[in-house]
């Protein structure tokens, strides 16, 4: 395996959950981790904890450091092939599995289930009184037009129905 599909994993496992302004090809702790849980490369030989003590070693990066580029990222690959299969000689193989399993998954997220109660509660159509003035014909929510109350009647002080404005000082 070459270095050129390595490096598109790194920036795979680099890019999951970064914003589109953050470009740099640098990895965090999390991330880091994430790409061992992710691929299933942990046992009970190499844990979490291993490859967080890995990660902030002196050989990987400096102490003010928050993350690790592609360089740093093959020197922690070493030492973790070191921890999981006992010599830094065997870091093509832990490289091999790398590079044949997928790219960063979200595997736990969670799902919209539309399955009993949900289902009814989730259908705007069904919705009464003044929930049913938050959404239109097709069922999308209007925003800001649908929560406020736009009478004048509103804004005086009188509730809704109320059809005797300014008649109290005349009777009384």
């Amino acid at each position: 395996m070459s270095d050129s599909e390595l490096e598109e994993v790194f920036k795979s496992f680099c890019a999951f959950g970064a914003g589109s302004k953050d470009t740099t090809a640098a990895m965090d702790n999390a991330k880091f981790g994430k790409l061992f849980r992710d691929l299933k490369l942990y046992d009970k030989k190499f844990t979490s904890t291993d490859t967080d003590i890995i990660f902030n070693r002196p050989e990987v990066k400096s102490k003010t450091e928050r993350k690790i580029n592609f360089s740093q990222f093959k020197k922690a690959l070493e030492l973790c092939a070191e921890k999981k299969y006992g010599s830094k000689g065997d870091v093509q193989k832990l490289i091999d599995k790398i590079v044949a399993g997928k790219g960063p998954g979200t595997s736990g997220a969670t799902k919209a289930v539309k399955t009993g109660g949900v289902d009814r509660l989730t259908d705007t159509s069904k919705y009464t009184g003044s929930h049913k003035e938050r959404f239109d014909e097709s069922g999308k929510g209007k925003g800001l037009e649908g929560r406020k109350d736009f009478d004048e009647k509103a804004s005086a002080g009188y509730v809704g129905g109320y059809q005797g404005k300014d008649t109290y000082d005349k009777t009384h």
